[in-house]
């Protein structure tokens, strides 16, 4: 049975056991690679994706629940780097390996989508569920915060 949805403002459809991580279908069956394997288990945040612009941790959100949805992934956000995240990142310099860097970016989105200028205590919380190996939480912050300074 084939499961129809938009990615990244264009229309796909995949045939695939409806169970499927949504991540494995974006990996796997789009080739699209920005979106991290992580943890597994909805834990750690690095496979953080859109869908009808809620933050979903793909790595346990079957492909049947994205039927008639819009999915949003890191490669969506800007193809060339140019959101105002993606930017406020490098500025910032938030990544140290970069791992994790992608789905704390599709976080941050989705906070600043409903919240553009949040308090630190608002980031703080909103970020909870994305894990940082490398600790670079504070770069992180700071990012989110020129972000929303600059108006993402």
């Amino acid at each position: 049975m084939a499961i129809a949805f938009s990615i990244n403002g264009k229309s796909t459809s995949v045939d695939v056991a409806p169970e499927t991580p949504l991540l494995w279908v974006i990996r796997d069956t789009l080739g699209l690679t920005g979106t991290k394997f992580g943890c597994g288990m909805a834990q750690c945040g690095a496979c953080t994706v859109h869908v009808d612009g809620e933050a979903v941790r793909s790595c346990s959100f079957p492909v049947s629940a994205a039927a008639d949805k819009k999915v949003t992934t890191i490669e969506g956000l800007s193809a060339d780097g140019s959101h105002p995240l993606q930017q406020a990142w490098v500025e910032a310099q938030a990544p140290q390996c970069g791992y994790c860097q992608s789905g704390q970016i599709m976080q941050a989105a989705a906070l600043l989508a409903k919240t553009p200028t949040p308090s630190e205590a608002e980031i703080e919380g909103a970020m909870a569920g994305n894990l940082c190996r490398c600790g670079t939480y504070n770069r992180i912050k700071a990012a989110i915060q020129l972000a929303a300074q600059k108006g993402a």
